[in-house]
């Protein structure tokens, strides 16, 4: 398999995250002397706080703080044995008020991802299987890789998709014991809840379901005695649903509980739970902190503190009413998320309310998608009626004016998150008058030496090779073949062009980029239905193609605006089509645009480098050979040039019908193996049109020991006039290639022709780098832009490749 680089996860991460930290907006310190709850001060202001996690306040309730301090003079900072020797003695009066509260005996754990990791890999057998909430919190996803080195199915739904879900359901049946299906009872970004009348119905239906919440951000504030969202919505615990909530954020102390009805499973858990077996237990300060809550739990005291946040919760939902403002999910939990779509948006907006004294927590990448980003609020005991007003007012003169100044509207925040609209506004020309944009949907509709003096001297994008393209994915009969095409062209009040580009809309397998080993997984699941994990994407140029697919005048006064205005338009038209997916392709790894593009709310990742031989000129191999590094010399010497006597070479500029069938068949063998950029298949006639194109010849090489077959590989190659060659595909007979260096030698031989075709530049395409760097070819690190609905399809990527991972560990 052609080996390329992949895209690394955490480099995303850290790319959105240091974005953010550099707009002052993440990462920040708080600097007071004293916490009231009520104030937080940071960079020397003093900020009302509406970011905490706490909603009851309890963290700052005086008994909570008096019985830690009591029990750190009773029993010390800790107590430094596991709880499977022995449990300190403040622990037995905890777990006992627990079960007061709930009915049921509690598990304790240290904190909730400790309890989550001792917990699922003792509860799941290895006849069951899991199917997650892709919005389910990370400790539960993360405790879940453990299952998969066990061979344990585990499944992954978009949020709250109920239909997904009994499909996933239906495939299971047959194949597994139980079904877990995992879920937050309160999510922490939006605040909506998890469907709990719908999920138990479906209990009902299928008797092999099992529920299993995560649900810290619904404790205290809800339920009899502070028990949660959760048990406030089932009432009463059934054999087939586990409850993890927490001691922490609202109960105001730490640690977290786990309540299940089954005691044999309680016993098992408790007995050989992983970090409940070899973690530290609590400390004697948090466990008293969480004594001195759960007495407040089991009195009324805890109801009035819940009318009280209910009451601030309804009047702040009253407030943001009255202005219309794009609130996610509307309802009566303690947070809220502002939509704000663009990052660039989201920054000023903070930035302007920081300044106005209120601290708010950003919403963003990988928390929520890129295009998602936005602003959580979140109410607590500690806000007066005064403060919550004053957020409101703040937020109401500030949105529409950081909307304004970051070029966003509530319409496209809207779009974004997918909630009710208006009709969107025409902002194309009324906000950009010294700049005109032209959309064009077939090449012909623009001047040919306009476009081939901009964007036609590489690759495949000159006028004459669009035309192909047209011809050849235009309303193609099987839809992985068809593309749509929308070429854009912006000039300033002068007709000068500054900046140019083409776009195509169609079907992409969402494993495209993704390592072989995903994709190999992915396929076989495609036997049986082909367009799993595939999504509608609007794409900068057109999978057939690589390199630059933009001309931008850097130097204009205007090039910002004219990015900025596609942009605006693109994204117009990816809301219209209703695309999976926006992606702006083939950037250099440094270019002068990446700030203004992730502004805009895109996140980048890493492309496969692209390979380019640049100003070649030479007369004989000898003189080839001089023209490379001493090592790259020594392979050409080897591997290359001893094997050039074994092939016969012919270039053709049509085949005849058998011909083509054996380039195809050689083609396919390639796609088969080769599955480091996965795309769907081309069919024949994609091949049979070249015949037709004038500027499209085919590298044939026949191994002359090689008697039944007419030619044993075959380059499919582009001439871009006198600019550029373009070796597009290739096909080989792998019978062949380990001994006859097959693949070396038609890369040989697609140097040597456009040599000979006095063609200085070749586009080497974007797989084995390290083969084409010792033929001469410089790599170049390209990025992409990426814009999608959800982050649905890139976590379950990166959960099935660490799968990969963990299993080729555990056999190593």
């Amino acid at each position: 398999m052609a080996k390329i680089k992949h895209n690394n996860f955490i480099d995303t991460v850290d790319e959105v995250l240091s974005g953010a930290k550099k707009e002052g907006v993440l990462h920040l310190y708080a600097e007071d002397k004293v916490l009231t709850g009520r104030t937080i001060q940071i960079k020397g202001k003093e900020m009302f706080h509406f970011g905490t996690t706490g909603y009851l306040g309890l963290e700052q309730d005086n008994r909570l703080k008096e019985a830690a301090i009591q029990a750190i003079r009773n029993y010390g900072t800790q107590f430094p044995l596991s709880k499977s020797y022995i449990s300190h003695p403040l622990y037995y009066e905890l777990e006992s008020k627990i079960e007061q509260m709930y009915g049921i005996p509690p598990i304790i754990t240290k904190n909730s991802t400790l309890g989550h990791l001792a917990i699922i890999p003792t509860l799941i057998r290895d006849e069951d299987a899991v199917i997650m909430d892709h919005q389910v919190h990370w400790s539960v996803q993360n405790a879940c890789q453990l299952l998969k080195l066990r061979g344990i199915p585990v499944e992954m739904i978009r949020h709250s998709n109920l239909d997904m879900l009994e499909d996933k359901i239906k495939q299971l049946t047959t194949k597994c014991n139980k079904i877990w299906y995992m879920a937050d009872g309160v999510y922490s970004m939006f605040g909506d809840y998890a469907p709990i009348p719908e999920l138990l119905a479906l209990t009902q239906k299928y008797t092999q379901l099992n529920l299993y919440f995560d649900d810290v951000h619904g404790m205290s504030w809800k339920g009899k005695n502070g028990t949660g969202f959760i048990f406030d919505a089932i009432k009463e615990l059934p054999e087939n649903c586990i409850v993890v909530s927490t001691l922490s954020k609202t109960f105001g102390a730490s640690g977290a509980t786990v309540f299940c009805k089954n005691q044999k499973l309680r016993d098992k858990i408790k007995n050989f739970g992983g970090p409940l077996t070899f973690s530290a237990q609590l400390e004697p300060a948090s466990v008293a902190a969480a004594i001195a809550s759960a007495d407040i739990h089991l009195t009324p005291e805890i109801t009035v503190k819940q009318k009280d946040l209910e009451a601030k919760i309804a009047y702040f939902n009253q407030l943001l009413s009255q202005g219309n403002l794009p609130i996610i999910s509307k309802n009566d939990s303690p947070v809220f998320f502002l939509g704000m779509a663009k990052p660039i948006t989201a920054y000023n907006f903070l930035q302007r309310i920081f300044k106005e004294g209120f601290f708010l927590n950003l919403g963003i990448y990988p928390a929520v998608p890129i295009k998602n980003t936005g602003i959580r609020i979140t109410l607590s005991s500690h806000n007066q009626m005064q403060d919550i007003k004053a957020l409101a007012e703040a937020i109401e003169y500030h949105f529409p004016k950081a909307l304004e100044e970051t070029n966003n509207s509530e319409t496209k925040i809207r779009q974004a998150f997918g909630i009710e609209t208006k009709k969107v506004e025409n902002i194309t020309e009324s906000k950009n008058q010294e700049l005109f944009l032209e959309e064009k949907n077939t090449i012909r509709d623009i001047q040919k030496s306009e476009w081939n003096s901009y964007m036609g001297k590489q690759n495949i994008f000159d006028w004459e090779g669009l035309i192909y393209l047209e011809q050849t994915f235009s309303n193609h009969p099987d839809q992985t073949n068809q593309c749509d095409f929308y070429y854009y062209t912006i000039k300033d009040s002068k007709g000068e062009v500054i900046l140019m580009t083409f776009f195509t809309y169609g079907l992409w397998k969402d494993d495209m980029l993704a390592t072989e080993s995903v994709s190999l997984q992915l396929e076989e699941v495609r036997k049986t239905n082909p367009l799993y994990l595939t999504s509608k994407v609007l794409g900068m140029g057109c999978l057939f193609t690589e390199g630059s697919h933009y001309f931008i005048n850097e130097m204009h006064a205007s090039a910002e605006k004219a990015l900025k205005l596609l942009l605006e338009k693109i994204e117009e038209k990816y809301n219209a089509l209703n695309a999976d997916m926006l992606v702006l392709r083939d950037f250099e790894e440094k270019n002068i645009w990446n700030k203004t593009i992730q502004d805009q709310g895109y996140f980048k990742i890493n492309m496969p480098e692209s390979c380019v031989i640049q100003n070649q000129n030479w007369n004989t191999n000898e003189e080839f050979a001089n023209g490379l590094t001493p090592r790259s010399r020594k392979h050409f010497n080897k591997e290359i040039l001893p094997y050039e006597n074994s092939y016969d070479v012919v270039i053709k500029e049509r085949l005849n019908k058998s011909e083509i069938a054996r380039a195809y068949q050689l083609y396919n063998n390639v796609k088969d193996n080769n599955y480091a950029i996965n795309t769907f298949r081309y069919k024949q006639n994609v091949f049979e049109n070249m015949n037709e194109s004038p500027n499209w010849e085919f590298i044939l090489v026949a191994l002359k020991t090689d008697t039944k077959n007419p030619f044993t590989g075959v380059m499919f190659c582009y001439k871009n006039d006198k600019n550029t060659y373009v070796p597009e595909l290739i096909g080989m007979d792998y019978q062949w290639a380990k001994e006859y260096h097959l693949y070396r030698q038609l890369l040989f031989q697609t140097i040597k022709r456009a040599n000979t075709l006095q063609i200085s530049n070749i586009d080497f395409g974007v797989s084995a780098s390290f083969e084409k760097r010792k033929l001469g070819a410089k790599v170049i690190p390209k990025v992409a832009y990426i814009q999608t609905r959800d982050n649905f399809s890139m976590e379950l990527m990166g959960t099935l490749q660490n799968e990969e991972k963990a299993r080729s560990g555990n056999q190593n």
